[in-house]
């Protein structure tokens, strides 16, 4: 069933949460602007770069040619509504906009410094940041899940068994190819970020990191990287780590093990294509993971990573909440789990930064994490 929809839908994409559980309290500022087909157009800040996020629908016949010049115009509108944009992110997809679940048909990002080059472009080709879909299907898919807790599907007998093996392993840190958290006696903590990449946070959240001098590991959804690669080149480019978060972010316990592999292999297969490299690290959806699931993605040469420290920040929490709960759990050896769709966590992370430089401990990937000894 799993080969089928890859086969059919290769280029899905999901914003954030599933459309059943959107952030309750985090209303992003919108522009008013006169374009064919917009179902929205957000903006966000975050204190030193301004960029954008245009949501088009487009007829699903539209030529090439034509989705460039609607993209043209919309870069121009959005720049003329809002001078203070650095960057304005497009996504298009084929009418009626079915919601997060839809395929993008052309996606752009037009940083404010390349905007007379985009502007000239008389083919959608020659310019880095910017994708067509090569092969649209309208099929809806199953609803993403959420990073919550890790969590163990599986019969009550395993579980049972598995509780008392996460026991152990959360004072060695490190068990059968999984990896709950780092040496507690070594004062470093590792920065993770699931769901990537984002249209509209990434750019921000790329820069703010670059900013406090930090490096992340970021597990990235397969669909998003494959319509959204240049934020994917990014995240190499400056120094940043991906990991593998599946290709269509499900729920893999109720997969059966060909399809279960087959979501793994797809997103190391992107994430190849895009980068040369093959991750190294694997966060299965929603932390819901079973026997097969580690098993398989340690047969395919990677380690899962579970988290120490989720402070929920895609729930919408106030940023006092925020803050204090990640305040309350960052500890040496500690894997901390934020998202890269959120604002709040744009706006916490230069304290945070600061709160752990005061208590002595780096952040960083997963990959500079140390290990306690057995």
């Amino acid at each position: 069933m799993l080969a089928l929809l890859l086969a059919l839908a290769p280029l899905p994409y999901v914003e954030g949460p599933a459309p059943a559980r959107p952030i309750p309290h985090e209303a992003l500022p919108t522009l008013e602007l006169s374009l064919p087909g917009l179902v929205r157009a957000n903006y966000l800040s975050n204190g030193h770069l301004e960029a954008a996020h245009l949501v088009v629908q487009v007829p699903k016949e539209a030529s090439s040619q034509s989705l460039l010049r609607l993209a043209q115009r919309a870069v121009e509108v959005a720049l003329a509504a809002r001078p203070s944009l650095r960057e304005v992110d497009l996504s298009f997809y084929p009418e009626p906009y079915l919601g997060p679940q839809s395929f993008p048909l052309f996606t752009a990002s037009v940083p404010q410094e390349r905007t007379r080059e985009f502007l000239a472009l008389k083919e959608p080709s020659g310019y880095d940041r910017l994708w067509l879909n090569p092969g649209l299907v309208s099929k809806r898919l199953p609803e993403p899940v959420l990073e919550d807790r890790p969590r163990l599907e599986g019969p009550e007998a395993y579980r049972a068994k598995e509780k008392a093996e996460q026991l152990r392993a959360s004072r060695l840190g490190y068990r059968g190819g999984a990896i709950y958290h780092g040496n507690p006696r070594w004062p470093y903590a590792a920065l993770t970020f699931d769901d990537a990449p984002h249209p509209l946070f990434a750019p921000l959240l790329l820069d703010t990191l670059k900013r406090l001098g930090l490096k992340a590991t970021f597990f990235v959804i397969g669909r998003n990287a494959e319509a959204y690669p240049y934020f994917v080149r990014d995240m190499v480019a400056q120094g940043h780590e991906l990991g593998n978060h599946t290709y269509h972010h499900l729920r893999l316990p109720a997969l059966p093990e060909e399809a279960i592999r087959e979501e793994i292999e797809a997103c190391n297969q992107v994430l190849l294509r895009l980068t040369g490299q093959t991750p190294r690290y694997f966060r299965p959806p929603g932390g819901r993971y079973s026997p097969a699931v580690l098993r398989i993605a340690s047969e395919l040469g990677l380690t899962t990573v579970f988290w120490t420290d989720d402070p929920g920040d895609y729930a919408g929490l106030p940023l006092g909440v925020l803050e204090a709960r990640l305040s309350a759990h960052l500890r040496p050896g500690g894997i901390v789990l934020l998202h890269d769709n959120v604002g709040a966590s744009l706006q916490v992370l230069p304290a945070f930064a600061r709160l752990a430089k005061e208590r002595g401990l780096r952040l960083g990937p997963v990959s500079q994490l140390p290990l306690a000894k057995r």
